[in-house]
């Protein structure tokens, strides 16, 4: 389960033995660069940079899973909402994209069960970060207005 940005990979899964336990949906127009697995080792082995970076992307998103693996397990409601929303923004920033204002693509029940929270819960603890000044929403747009709560509310250091 993940939700993945505009140049991220997709398919990891299927390194090990080429069997992939995921599918993709789209939530909007997309496109999709298909690339072989030995097609990157071959560049890898032609190009040390790359492979470099290869390394570097892989371990970065095992440690990003992790990370969302371990909120699920151990955070409070408001914690999983303010780590996504944190991580979003990191994520966006890391493209080149506005970390403190983003389009949110995915419904209020889709991030529900991306965190393992009820839509009820999503929705109450959207209205109760916009009216303490956390967040603020038009539309689909987010707007981050205090990071600072943010990660003081999940445990991070301002």
């Amino acid at each position: 389960m993940g939700y993945h940005m505009p140049g991220e990979l997709v398919g990891l899964d299927g390194i090990g033995n080429d069997l992939y336990q995921c599918q993709t949906n789209a939530l909007e127009d997309s496109e999709v660069c298909v690339m072989p697995f030995d097609r990157i080792e071959r560049l890898g082995r032609d190009n040390t940079a790359f492979q470099h970076n290869v390394h570097r992307y892989l371990s970065s998103e095992i440690l990003r899973q992790a990370t969302v693996m371990l909120s699920l397990g151990t955070m409070r409601a408001e914690q999983r909402l303010a780590a996504f929303l944190l991580d979003l923004s990191k994520r966006y920033d890391t493209r080149g994209y506005s970390s403190r204002e983003f389009v949110l693509r995915m419904t209020r029940e889709e991030v529900g069960s991306y965190l393992g929270l009820q839509l009820e819960t999503i929705s109450r603890l959207m209205a109760r970060f916009q009216r303490e000044g956390l967040i603020q929403f038009q539309g689909r747009v987010v707007k981050l207005l205090d990071r600072s709560a943010l990660k003081q509310l999940v445990g991070q250091s301002a």
